[in-house]
């Protein structure tokens, strides 16, 4: 025995508790994977080969690997915190323009718009177009959308709904006027848009017929106002639903409905090119509006942003409208263990770790993102504790190895 062997056991150790306690003191910083000092034993080389009673020359640290093991995820309730359930690494953008990859899903939205963690890294994936198209292609700084959207002029409206079989025809002598309920059957509303993103509100009034039977009347008023009159202004039907004896199925004698200006309220004209009633029945039952739908809309400022589980940025705004914005995109290594530490919660793509395998959250084996929680550190503090005693031990055994040769030693000098 030498003091190679024992000094060599007293670094290694040593190097062995750095480990521990850096993992220790990383047991609370989200996203951090724990490290694993793995020793290896030391022989010397032989000229003519080992033989078989070689004596080895003590222990070193052959690596210190990352433990990529899934930790805890943790709700925050702060929308812009994801964690990564499953396989991947954040993709984010130094300063410098230099890709690192990252666990921490602490995010913030910085005065330009960027998607950031703490130390200004910017998140990459793809951005959307204005319609919300997500535009694949290589990665870039995921940035929010400043302006708002502009307004949309509608040109699809479409009403479904069930007419009352059993309900009682009006009698053409009665004529149509909206403050009159004794000259309808039923009523409903929508809201549309003109070109400057004005809402207009429609009222639709449903008469039944006498004849011909399972026949009625559409009325429609908007600001207020008939959108279609004879030649003495009176109000006259826009449309006219025949139905089936069944009530299954009906015919509309007009697909367009055109809504004039309106001075008084400021609104432009709105030109419907796709006015239908799909869906609509004529059933024994009770008058029921089981769905309205329409695709202009209102201007709208920015009011918001979620984050989905398939990384789809998603922009809310003031006028009840979504877009997709853009989508976080992931990355994978082949040897994760080979990534370089970075410091910040980064590591770096290394010869080791191969180049990565990018996609989106929740494809092939992507994990799925969870907006509004973190990852923990996946350090077991308890087994830290126990492996810091075990190490303890272990360096005060070398240190004996150390004062065992020293005395053997010693008592050579003393010969006589």
């Amino acid at each position: 025995m030498s003091f190679q062997q024992g000094l060599s056991g007293l670094n290694a150790t040593s190097k062995s508790l750095e480990v521990i306690g850096n993992n220790i003191a990383n047991a609370n910083t989200f996203g951090a994977k724990s490290a694993r000092a793995e020793f290896a034993d030391m022989y010397a080389a032989a000229l003519n080969g080992a033989g078989g009673n070689a004596i080895g020359m003590g222990v070193n640290i052959a690596s210190v690997s990352q433990q990529f093991t899934q930790g805890n995820i943790t709700a925050t309730e702060n929308p812009m915190d994801v964690a990564i359930n499953g396989s991947g690494f954040f993709m984010m953008q130094g300063a410098d323009g230099a890709t690192s990859f990252s666990r921490n899903g602490q995010f913030k939205v910085d005065r330009n718009g960027y998607i950031v963690n703490s130390g200004g890294d910017r998140l990459l994936g793809n951005m959307a177009s204005a319609s919300g198209t997500i535009i694949p292609g290589q990665p870039v700084a995921l940035q929010l959308p400043t302006a708002g959207i502009s307004p949309t002029t509608t040109s699809e409206a479409s009403l479904e709904l069930n007419l009352n079989k059993g309900a009682d025809p009006i009698a053409t002598a009665v004529p149509f006027a909206a403050d009159n309920p004794e000259s309808y059957n039923n009523a409903t509303v929508m809201t549309v848009y003109d070109a400057a993103g004005a809402p207009v509100n429609v009222q639709y009034y449903f008469r039944k017929l006498e004849t011909p039977a399972d026949t009625w009347d559409v009325y429609v008023v908007a600001n207020g106002e008939p959108v279609a009159t004879n030649a003495d202004g009176d109000p006259i039907a826009s449309n006219r639903l025949s139905f089936a004896e069944d009530g299954s199925t009906f015919t509309a004698s007009q697909t367009a409905l055109n809504i004039p200006a309106n001075a008084d309220r400021d609104t432009l004209a709105i030109a419907i090119t796709d006015w239908n009633f799909e869906g609509s029945t004529q059933y024994n039952d009770d008058f029921a509006t089981t769905n309205i739908d329409q695709n202009g809309n209102a201007p709208g400022a920015l009011a918001g942003i979620s984050i989905s589980d398939d990384g789809t940025l998603v922009a809310r705004y003031t006028n009840g409208d979504t877009r997709d914005a853009g989508r976080v995109q992931l990355a994978s290594f082949r040897n994760p263990q080979g990534l370089q530490p970075g410091g910040g919660n980064r590591w770096f793509q290394s010869a080791e770790s191969g180049g990565p395998t990018i996609d989106y959250p929740g494809t092939g084996a992507f994990g799925a993102l969870q907006a509004g929680s973190l990852e923990e550190s996946n350090v077991d503090l308890t087994g830290e504790l126990v492996n810091m005693i075990t190490a303890q031990r272990n360096y005060q055994a070398n240190a004996q190895t150390i004062k065992t040769m020293d005395q053997v030693l010693q008592t050579l000098v003393n010969l006589r």
